[in-house]
């Protein structure tokens, strides 16, 4: 058999030579040429999995080690008998660690509020609300809960199977966070859209002038109305890891932004880890091959509550900023050259 092998995927190179032909590819290698005699495609966000590329393709197993599948027709796969498999949860410590270095980061430079060890309930007295409330939104709003913090929780369709106690509406938050974050998939349609949930209208509605957090998807947030909030003062900053027209972002909000980054919240080396090994155990199980693993392992659980001084240690999210802001059309090789950070630790 025959598999395609996105070669930016780490921990994955070697670990499936013995058992089948494996081509790794650049993702704009992932041609539908390439794909013709491929059986197996092992992907990231940056290939569009859709009729476009698959159209008289062999293929029939899709594996991206990523939690999203934007990028990937759903509808087609599953006419076209083609299984998906993604990583949910993967890299959700590292977003967390991403959201709370830089909401920290912001409190002490904005707020002037210490966050060392004298201080470990930093963020106390203020409200966060989480928007989406999966793997990634349900330690976000721990931890925060951690560090002193009220937060809101809002994410509709949980609200609505699970019922509505303990979950806020995105209008609770726009009246009483000060600080948001989205952690949603992108939806554009069906009951409950994501596609530009922050618009002009929302914007328009907050209250307290909060901070705004987007790594999530970068059309979850509508950048140009951002910009417009910024300036008017509606938001008072913004912490942005995901981009609309990504990879060539806007550069008004790049210049406004408190901390800009090249999509890279979840890219901890644990995070990378665990993405890898579930596509590769999705893989193995759908064609019943001999299953394979990284070489390199983990090796400590995702802490419960880890303090602001421990966050902060692990994470500066400055010199990524100042990366993407002296090289901006280097978006992607800033992205794919990445060095791994270690996640948080306690």
């Amino acid at each position: 058999m025959k598999i395609v092998i996105e070669k930016n995927i780490p921990f994955i190179a070697g670990l499936l030579d013995n058992v089948a032909c494996v081509n790794y590819l650049a993702p704009e290698e992932i041609t539908p040429e390439a794909m013709r005699d491929a059986d197996a495609l092992v992907t990231r966000t940056r290939t569009r999995c859709d009729a476009s590329l698959l159209d008289g393709s062999l293929c029939r197993f899709i594996a991206t080690a990523t939690i999203g599948t934007d990028h990937i027709d759903l509808g087609y796969c599953r006419e076209r008998g083609i299984t998906v498999a993604n990583a949910p949860g993967c890299n959700a410590p590292a977003v967390a660690q991403y959201v709370l270095a830089s909401v920290l980061a912001w409190a002490e430079a904005r707020r002037r509020v210490p966050v060392g060890i004298d201080a470990p309930f930093p963020l106390s007295g203020l409200t966060m609300a989480v928007v989406g409330v999966g793997h990634v939104g349900s330690i976000v709003g721990r931890w925060a809960e951690g560090l002193g913090m009220r937060v809101l929780r809002v994410d509709p369709p949980r609200a609505e199977a699970e019922g509505p106690e303990g979950f806020s509406t995105l209008d609770e938050a726009a009246r009483e966070a000060d600080i948001i974050t989205f952690h949603t998939p992108l939806l554009r349609s069906g009951a409950h859209p994501t596609f530009h949930m922050a618009d002009k209208r929302f914007f328009d509605s907050l209250q307290r002038a909060p901070l705004i957090v987007n790594s999530a998807r970068g059309l979850v947030v509508d950048n140009a109305a951002l910009v417009e909030a910024l300036d008017s003062g509606k938001a008072g900053d913004a912490v942005i890891d995901c981009w609309e027209g990504e990879p060539d972002i806007s550069p008004e909000l790049l210049r406004r932004a408190f901390i800009a980054t090249p999509h890279i919240a979840g890219y901890s080396r644990e995070g990378k880890i665990r993405a890898t090994t579930m596509a590769l155990d999705a893989l193995t199980r759908h064609f019943s091959l001999p299953a394979v693993a990284p070489v390199e392992t983990i090796g400590f659980d995702i802490p419960e509550h880890p303090s602001a001084a421990a966050i902060l240690a692990s994470y500066d999210p400055f010199a990524d900023t100042a990366a993407l802001r002296s090289a901006p059309a280097a978006f992607e090789q800033l992205r794919n050259r990445y060095a791994y950070r270690p996640e948080v630790r306690g």
